[in-house]
């Protein structure tokens, strides 16, 4: 609904806007569906949803507070800047809604670059927004030093919202923040894949193969070891990646916040996905009786 409103002030002016559908269920005894004309894309941050703007960013242990403030921060600014160059228009004697179209029309081609209505987790939207020009942040590191940027001390100073020193102790605290919980998570990880993981995967690998000397013993010529063969490799990956990841933790720079956030980032992350990839192959291998944790398919489809 929005989307085409912008589509048709970019060409000249908005005359209409879209009303409810119906949605095709595909099934001529049910009844006819209503469907909003508003977004309803999950996947996107910041999605226009009839009468309001839902904020979907945050992650689930952030509180809106900062964000919001950002947020509010921008419209200031961009109320500011309509405000006077509108001001300016009209002092020039240009008619009142002939400056508002042109400047929303000038605005949309600017900035209409970040608007997009597809799927926002799929790799076709990087790909796209690499191609309109947009900045792509994949992790937190990336993120935090936008906090101290020129343009943006520069915005919140104007407006009198922060100064340099409140903007870098922000900085100071996300990086502290960010490094705390991965070395958290990589403790965990570590601890669940010595204590609970690598045991079970190693109980089962003794089982095949007891089995498989059980069998050879009662005097089975043929017998088949592909099973035993299939659990040691991710079982080996995972003894490597265990050790890694507890050289990576043992390594910790300590002191400067920048690097520790910097080796949670490259060390850290790296060790545990690799110990999780190996986890995750064991647990489809390994028998449900030895599987010491709630599996995949017990979380999303049996609990």
């Amino acid at each position: 609904q929005l989307a085409d409103v912008f589509d048709q002030i970019a060409k000249g002016a908005a005359t209409s806007s879209k009303g409810k559908g119906t949605m095709m269920i595909g099934a001529d005894t049910l009844p006819v569906l209503p469907t909003d004309p508003g977004d309803r894309n999950r996947t996107s941050p910041f999605a226009f949803t009839g009468n309001r703007f839902e904020f979907r960013a945050p992650g689930s242990m952030q509180t809106v507070n900062g964000p919001m403030v950002t947020i509010n921060t921008i419209m200031a600014e961009a109320l500011d800047y309509m405000a006077t160059n509108l001001e300016a228009a009209v002092a020039d004697g240009t008619d009142f809604d002939t400056a508002v179209q042109n400047l929303l029309t000038e605005i949309i081609t600017e900035h209409g670059a970040v608007v997009f209505n597809g799927d926002g987790y799929s790799d076709n939207w990087q790909i796209e927004a690499e191609a309109r020009g947009l900045p792509n942040l994949r992790t937190t590191l990336d993120a935090l030093p936008e906090l101290i940027s020129e343009s943006a001390m520069e915005l919140f100073e104007k407006y009198k919202v922060f100064n340099h020193r409140e903007m870098h102790s922000r900085y100071e605290i996300g990086l502290e923040q960010y490094a705390l919980t991965v070395f958290v998570e990589a403790r965990l990880t570590l601890e669940m894949g010595q204590t609970s993981i690598l045991p079970a995967a190693l109980r089962y690998q003794t089982e095949l193969a007891q089995n498989v000397s059980a069998l050879k013993g009662a005097g089975v010529d043929d017998v088949d070891m592909t099973a035993l063969h299939a659990v040691s490799a991710p079982l080996s990956e995972l003894r490597a990646a265990l050790a890694t990841l507890k050289t990576a933790l043992e390594a910790n720079p300590g002191g400067d916040a920048l690097a520790e956030a910097t080796h949670a980032k490259d060390e850290l992350l790296p060790a545990m996905a690799a110990v999780r990839s190996a986890a995750d192959t064991l647990e489809a291998m390994v028998a449900d009786d030895l599987w010491p944790l709630p599996t995949y398919q017990e979380m999303l489809y049996i609990l």
